[in-house]
């Protein structure tokens, strides 16, 4: 395949480098790239990400006779697979753009281009988690009825279902750089939240602000912690508008009839895999400079794209819970 097929008009090296600023505007978009098990897409190889959970044996309450080795019991795997789908997007650039990372109008649009693949990513990844069949109400037993805050008693709840499950807390995360690659964290839960919800994370009882963590790192758009939960928030993470109760409660409803219900995602270890946007073959820019053309004869009009194969599955329903609560409107 030539470099022209590939990146249109730049060569390997300066796709690189638009790879790296692309990336580093994404960041701190991609909350929810940390939390998950990570398939590194493997360039020209397969279409199918391929996740495997190996599973626990049964107990073995049977004493042991002298001399006699016991039965054993065999390996089993559960696998999971999710078809990569396709997206990008592409923005006019009208300035010749030479073959050099110092361009400043490909290092802007590269920029440009790397939040909105993290915004569109990071979406598209919480909507496959809220989908979700472990389910939790701050009040009453549907959506249709909610019309409360969270709270510490919803908050013990999931915790205690997700142990009884086994699900077990996040040791380990990808690290917030291009790169790929994980680092150790100390064990919690996570939940993930919209950021309207920071005000009722941080009136809950014994919360405690990132600024307070003393030799913990936060995380990006990291709230804080109420017990073995670290709460994250980004504005991508929608909420059900007016899919709660009419009774409003104190609750914000944003059209004023019925309260707004917004969805708290509460992620245990390898509760979902995905295919991370980090690395060299996370993402793929394209430039085309200005060419004259029967379109455009004086070769005003170029573009910058990316694209990019992305997958997420969740691999464990039990290790993962979704509260679905209300927002106090007068935060």
């Amino acid at each position: 395949m030539s470099t022209l097929t590939t990146y249109g008009s730049i060569s390997p090296r300066t796709a690189a480098y638009a790879v790296k600023q692309l990336l580093k505007r994404a960041i701190p978009y991609l909350a929810i790239e940390r939390y998950g098990q990570a398939y590194p897409l493997p360039r020209n190889k397969t279409d199918v990400a391929k996740f495997r959970r190996y599973n626990s044996i049964l107990l073995a309450t049977t004493p042991l006779t002298e001399g006699t080795t016991p039965a054993g019991q065999a390996m089993t795997n559960t696998d999971y697979t999710a078809t990569l789908s396709q997206y990008g997007d592409t923005i006019e650039i009208s300035d010749l753009i030479e073959d050099t990372h110092e361009d400043p109008v490909l290092s802007q649009a590269m920029e440009i281009l790397g939040e909105q693949a993290a915004q569109t990513i990071e979406s598209i990844r919480f909507g496959v988690l809220e989908a979700g069949t472990n389910v939790f109400y701050a009040n009453g037993a549907s959506r249709a009825v909610v019309n409360t805050p969270i709270t510490l008693a919803s908050q013990r709840l999931i915790t205690r279902s997700l142990k009884a499950q086994n699900s077990r807390k996040i040791t380990k995360v990808i690290k917030s750089t291009p790169d790929f690659a994980t680092e150790p964290v100390p064990a919690s839960y996570v939940c993930l939240c919209h950021s309207d919800a920071e005000s009722d994370i941080r009136n809950m009882p014994g919360f405690t602000p990132v600024e307070k963590y003393g030799t913990l790192t936060p995380w990006e758009n990291e709230i804080g912690k109420v017990e073995d939960v670290r709460y994250v928030y980004s504005s991508l993470y929608s909420s059900f508008a007016a899919a709660g109760s009419a009774t409003l409660n104190g609750m914000y409803s944003a059209g004023g009839v019925n309260v707004d219900v917004y969805p708290f995602i509460f992620l245990g270890q390898d509760a979902f895999g995905l295919v991370p946007l980090k690395g060299k073959n996370a993402v793929t820019p394209m430039v085309v400079n200005p060419t004259p053309s029967d379109s455009d004869p004086l070769a005003q009009r170029g573009h910058a794209s990316w694209k990019t194969y992305q997958a997420t599955t969740i691999l464990n329903q039990a290790w993962l819970a979704r509260l679905e609560a209300g927002i106090t409107a007068a935060a």
